[in-house]
């Protein structure tokens, strides 16, 4: 049969164009239908097309690989497109997780301890005096005859009265809200401008939606900070993050003078919380403070001290924190796997069990992966003859932090964001630069 000129002219789109609503079965069945090619040759390519074909279909619509490895553990890869939106085909470097420390690094070795603590705050169970006397709000709520307990603003209160009822309330309800929302989130990172940036730049006076900033700079405490003059490439930033209060007077040149948001723990809180209005801002009442919370009790920290803050005072979002514990945990398994004479029921011991969590910093570097478009690591590590902290005479690392595994962690950011597990394949990482 001729074909006219337009028959001839009429140009095919690719085949993953044609059929990309259909399943790969269908998009085979379809092609061997087709008027492609002629019968002789159908039956000449069928062998060869299939094989190809199925090629295609794989590497089109993704693929899991799994490989065992000498001790007899799965590696997985979740699923990949290898042809994107302009039909490039980007290198195939995949990730490679050990399924063993993934099921490991989900588990919460206090998560019982934890929610039966929640369980008996929410019913106004702290424990015991000595332990009720931990918490630096004590005198002002439950001041036991103590004629001098005051709330923040000065006002006396007792265990009864509806000051204290208006604080209790607020407690309960917000410890009940993270509560409840403490669940693994793999889409979190992708939330983190609305829950956290939004807030700031409102208070701010800024309306510019949901825009990351264009440059960040997590400024880490570390001592090797000292040997370093930093601080105009820190300050030249849009935002920059300093961690737990650390103090920058006297150390401008290494650690630059500028604060967009102030990254501390619950601990940090529950310190200022002492002192009058709770006063927690070494950077400036109007420098935005995002915290995470490290003991449920202090919560309690959060309400009365929220009351007098000037600038927004942000806890971190439940889904997140468990997000980061997860990373963490996973790195630190895979850094004790990897040595020798080691087994994995030793990590526990190692480090803590119960108590082993994220450092600081680390979660300030992953807030900073959601809301900013550059990422800037200064401070972040360590070295010979270094202080802990380069604003302290701190030398001895926390056994609850694995420093070494979240270093691991950072060089990935660096070179192979997508090793990093658990974070949701949707997420666009960051550029992320380590100054050292």
């Amino acid at each position: 049969m001729v074909k006219s000129e337009d028959e001839k002219n009429v140009v095919r789109p690719p085949i993953w164009e044609i059929y990309s609503n259909e399943s790969p079965k269908a998009i085979a069945h379809n092609l061997l239908r087709s008027n492609t090619f002629s019968p002789p040759m159908k039956r000449q390519v069928r062998p060869v097309f299939s094989l190809l074909l199925l090629f295609v279909v794989v590497a089109t619509f993704g693929c899991r690989v799994a490989v065992r490895n000498g001790f007899g553990s799965v590696y997985w890869e979740s699923d990949y497109s290898v042809v994107d939106a302009n039909n490039n085909i980007p290198p195939l470097d995949l990730p490679v997780f050990n399924s063993t420390l993934l099921k490991l690094a989900e588990i919460e070795v206090g998560e019982f301890q934890l929610r039966k603590e929640i369980e008996q705050l929410m019913e106004g169970n702290f424990g015991n005096i000595a332990h009720l006397r931990t918490f630096a709000t004590w005198r002002r709520f439950f001041n036991r005859g103590d004629s001098l307990a005051r709330t923040s603003r000065g006002i006396p209160v007792t265990s009864r009265s509806p000051e204290f009822s208006r604080v209790w309330l607020k407690f309960r309800r917000c410890l009940g809200d993270w509560s409840r929302k403490k669940k693994f989130y793999p889409d979190i990172m992708d939330e983190l401008v609305e829950l956290v940036k939004v807030g700031i730049d409102k208070h701010n006076g800024l309306s510019l939606g949901a825009k990351k900033y264009s440059s960040c700079a997590v400024v880490g405490n570390s001592g090797i900070l000292l040997s370093k003059d930093y601080g105009k490439l820190i300050d030249s930033h849009e935002a920059v993050i300093r961690l737990n209060n650390a103090r920058i007077e006297s150390f401008q040149k290494n650690v630059g003078s500028k604060t967009s948001i102030s990254f501390v723990n619950s601990n940090i809180l529950h310190l200022c919380a002492r002192r009058g209005d709770c006063f927690c801002h070494p950077y400036g009442s109007n420098t935005p403070i995002v915290m995470y919370m490290c003991q449920p009790a202090q919560f309690l920290d959060y309400v009365v001290c929220n009351s007098s803050h000037k600038s927004p005072l942000i806890v971190t979002d439940p889904r997140f924190d468990v997000l980061c514990a997860r990373i963490v945990k996973y790195y630190s398994l895979k850094r004790f796997a990897d040595s020798p004479n080691k087994t994995l029921e030793q990590w526990n011991k190692a480090h803590d069990g119960s108590l082993f969590h994220y450092s600081s910093g680390m979660q300030a570097v992953m807030l900073a992966l959601g809301v900013c478009d550059k990422v800037s690591l200064f401070g972040f590590g360590k070295s010979t003859g270094a202080k802990h902290h380069y604003h302290t005479n701190q030398k001895a690392e926390l056994t609850l932090h694995d420093y070494l595994a979240e270093y691991d962690f950072y060089s990935d950011l660096v070179s192979r964001p997508r090793s990093i597990p658990f974070v949701s394949n949707k997420f666009k990482f960051p550029l992320v630069v380590i100054h050292r």
